[in-house]
């Protein structure tokens, strides 16, 4: 490895960052700070020795700001970024635990990060705000949405079946962009389809007796690229093996994904 230093523990010039060979490399894609990033981070922090130096890539805007503060807060020093070719290159050197703000070693840090993220728990307020409506509120956010299933060409807003659906479709998409980056295929566009069928949708409105659960959903997913189509397969299906929402509906209804490139 090169050794790099201004002297002072912080951002180097161009000119050092450049002469830097690093112990370890990893791409961080599209994930932010509060996606995971960090985790993945400490991951590949302990994979170099201390003093040696990590390199992320990520084509995040924020990870810009949320970096450097969070190396200063670990016990390590943020040596500066570079531009790359489609993302930023960000330099880390590790720092000796006796250094971190916090006693524990590295190691100890990683593992308690993981125990909180398997802990963790989303949670969400709902008020009905009108007929046929309810507003979610969760973190900073909040949406509208409307009865459970509806027949309706047009509606004021989703029900909460499309909700469902949608979440499927968006949690596919958006982590299949962030894992054809990670694995530098170059995917142009992504769009996914997604239908679902209920058992009985009379049993939901209380005309009939029955199960009024999902009975089957599909989901297609259509990638525009010139790259290998088998990587690209296999990208999308790591991201279904890895989302909970597939893994959840998997085991409750006839789930059915497919894959084209096109």
């Amino acid at each position: 490895m090169t050794e790099a230093h201004n002297g002072q523990g912080g951002p180097l010039a161009e000119s050092e960052l450049r002469g830097i060979a690093p112990d370890v490399v990893f791409d961080g894609g599209d994930l932010d700070c509060g996606s995971g990033l960090v985790l993945m981070i400490r991951e590949n922090m302990l994979k170099a020795s201390v003093g040696g130096v990590l390199e992320m890539q990520s084509s995040e805007p924020t990870v810009a700001d949320d970096l450097p503060p969070w190396c200063r807060l670990a016990g390590h020093t943020f040596l500066g970024q570079l531009p790359g070719e489609d993302r930023v290159r960000y330099f880390v050197r590790r720092g000796a635990p006796q250094e971190a703000v916090q006693a524990a070693s590295e190691e100890v840090a990683l593992a308690e990060d993981k125990a909180r993220a398997k802990e963790y728990v989303w949670r969400l307020r709902t008020r009905s705000t009108g007929p046929q409506r309810a507003t979610v509120y969760c973190r900073n956010f909040s949406w509208i949405l409307g009865q459970a299933a509806s027949f309706e060409e047009k509606d004021a807003h989703p029900s909460a079946v499309e909700a469902l659906l949608g979440a499927l479709g968006a949690s596919l998409a958006t982590a299949y962009a962030t894992q054809a980056a990670r694995a530098a295929l170059e995917v142009d566009d992504i769009e996914l389809t997604v239908t679902g069928r209920l058992h009985n949708v009379l049993a939901h409105l209380g005309l009939e007796e029955g199960d009024p659960s999902f009975a089957d959903i599909e989901v297609k997913c259509y990638a525009s690229t010139m790259d290998d189509e088998d990587a690209a397969r296999r990208a999308f299906e790591t991201v279904v093996a890895r989302s909970p929402i597939a893994a959840t509906l998997r085991k409750a209804a006839n789930l059915t994904i497919k894959f084209s490139v096109v």
